[in-house]
């Protein structure tokens, strides 16, 4: 069997989307320090609710640039196949570490986001959301009064019970179990591969880099880009399902 058939037989295939997903748009590596964003900024430091508070100026200057260059990137092949696949059927649920939306800019709807979205901000006392760009016009105060901020899980931060549980839910409930761009150094994210194969799924991880968990996959792909590697698996689907 292949990761064509496994796709192509799976009633519930599930998706895991890392920062490599993100990287191949052009975004910056959140933890790396070769990246460009380590080079200006500690995100360690800053995307921290420490620093909403105490270091308002650092705080706001850092996502001001995270926001920006966020708008100066698109998603890819591998986000634009990721969602004609769900149309198709091929993919039930993609669940992502990532915060820049292009799954849903690319078209899928069935997206589980464990660390929130970069592209809306929201005040910190009310909830009441914005679009992220009136950060970068100076609006950080919301009409009530409160503080607004990036609706990202910041460091110190719970993430959100409803998308783990979501996520939790569709790892069980996997055929096939999918990891795109992930080291799986990242808790509860790195459990769900393993929830998957207790419940019987197929695990494919697709990574730049191997993973701890590479031992316990069904097919491993490293230091290949994503968007090819989704390109060739799109082409023998065809073959299978003319």
């Amino acid at each position: 069997m292949t990761i064509t058939s496994w796709l192509a037989a799976s009633r519930r295939t599930v998706v895991l989307t890392g920062a490599g997903m993100s990287t191949e748009s052009g975004l910056p590596d959140f933890r790396s320090p070769r990246t460009g964003l380590w080079a200006r900024f500690n995100p360690s430091e800053l995307a921290t609710i420490d620093a909403l508070y105490h270091r308002r100026e650092s705080f706001v200057e850092f996502y001001q640039y995270r926001i920006r260059t966020l708008q100066q990137c698109q998603p890819h092949d591998g986000h634009r196949l990721l969602a004609d696949w769900e149309r198709r059927g091929i993919v039930q649920t993609i669940v992502t570490q990532n915060v820049d939306g292009f799954h849903q800019e690319a078209g899928s709807r069935r997206v589980i986001e464990l660390h929130g979205s970069l592209r809306t901000v929201h005040c910190q006392r009310c909830g009441e959301s914005k679009p992220s760009f009136v950060y970068l016009h100076g609006v950080l105060t919301c009409e009530c009064g409160g503080v607004l901020r990036p609706s990202v899980v910041l460091f110190g931060e719970p993430l959100p019970e409803k998308a783990i549980d979501q996520a939790w839910e569709a790892a069980r409930q996997a055929d096939l179990f999918v990891v795109l761009g992930s080291s799986l150094q990242v808790s509860p994210a790195n459990q769900l591969p393993l929830v998957a194969k207790r419940s019987g799924a197929k695990l494919v991880i697709i990574n730049w880099e191997p993973t701890e968990l590479d031992d316990l996959a069904d097919a491993v792909i490293h230091g290949r880009k994503i968007g090819e590697v989704l390109n060739e698996l799109n082409e023998q689907l065809a073959e299978v399902n003319p």
